[in-house]
């Protein structure tokens, strides 16, 4: 565990979402401000840009996603327990040495005036790959590594010279290691709403993504669906992306297995997907009392009213 820094205002970040009165609370809350604001701003930067965009990855950018190698490396030394069919219980012992190594890893990434900020940093990554002990994965945890992200540029790590390649590179690199894991160790969604859901596991790439597609008319909403489509664009654009993995992992008709995002398809214009997609996001996820009782508060991201 690690210490509170006795002079910098940081502090070990704690639960303060115990009853669904809190809700309130929650969203009147600075950190929910914060991190509803760094996802819009996160949203707009991406605006009619392809993956083709040029865009400059810094140093310290570099450095955060070096920490997605480490992970990887982690999960090829650690065997498969006996084949499970959901939830293979080797994901307990990757997230101990994620929670173990996590300290130095974080301390590493920061320069000296900034390592006092390592405490609450390291309750949102840890937060970010899923639940060990449930071995399970949702938009809570995806959140914890949006409020990760957020930390990093609050305390001045990265600057908003960063946010599209926070999008297409880091948050891209986090998807990429994500689908590893899930496919890997058969992680349960966590309190997923089966067909109806957006994704199983997943929120944020489909904003993202689908504000790619805004002033940008290289498809209409009714396209993703096609197969032909996807195979042609999956590489430039993140909703595509997602579409791909979906159908590489479920079987079945589209409109089956992915209800909600085949009622999407049905959206006349990607504004309205875009702007729907927000909304969505701050009833299903961001408003839900399953989700968000597990998220801490620290300096960083307070529970203050804002």
């Amino acid at each position: 565990m690690m210490s509170e820094s006795s002079n910098s205002g940081y502090f070990q970040p704690i639960r303060r979402v115990k009853t669904l009165d809190d809700i309130q609370l929650w969203s009147k809350s600075q950190a929910y401000s914060e991190l509803l604001g760094f996802i819009t701003a996160l949203n707009n930067s991406v605006k009619g840009k392809s993956y083709k965009f040029s865009y400059e990855v810094c140093e310290r950018m570099q450095s955060v996603a070096s920490l997605f190698k480490l992970i990887r490396e982690d999960i090829e030394e650690i065997p498969l327990q006996n084949d499970q069919r959901f939830g293979n219980k080797a994901f307990r012992v990757l997230g101990e040495r994620i929670v173990q190594k996590s300290d130095s890893w974080i301390i590493s990434l920061l320069p000296d005036d900034l390592k006092g900020a390592a405490v609450e940093l390291k309750s949102y990554f840890d937060e970010s790959f899923g639940n060990y002990i449930r071995v399970d994965y949702g938009t809570g945890h995806e959140i914890n590594f949006i409020a990760f992200c957020c930390c990093l540029y609050k305390i001045g790590y990265f600057s908003s010279d960063d946010y599209v390649a926070t999008v297409f590179f880091l948050f891209k690199e986090y998807l990429d290691l994500m689908r590893k894991i899930q496919l890997w160790y058969k992680l349960e969604p966590a309190g997923s709403h089966g067909v109806w859901g957006l994704d199983d596991y997943q929120f944020l790439p489909f904003i993202f993504g689908s504000a790619q597609f805004l002033n940008n008319p290289v498809i209409s909403p009714d396209q993703f669906v096609q197969p032909d489509i996807v195979a042609k664009y999956h590489e430039d654009y993140m909703f595509l992306e997602c579409i791909k993995f979906i159908n590489e992992v479920k079987t079945g008709p589209f409109a089956e297995h992915s209800n909600q995002l085949w009622s999407i398809s049905g959206v006349p214009t990607w504004t309205k997907v875009n702007g729907g997609l927000i909304k969505m996001y701050k009833a299903e996820v961001l408003a839900k009392f399953p989700v968000i009782q597990h998220f801490v508060f620290g300096s960083l991201l307070s529970f203050d009213v804002r």
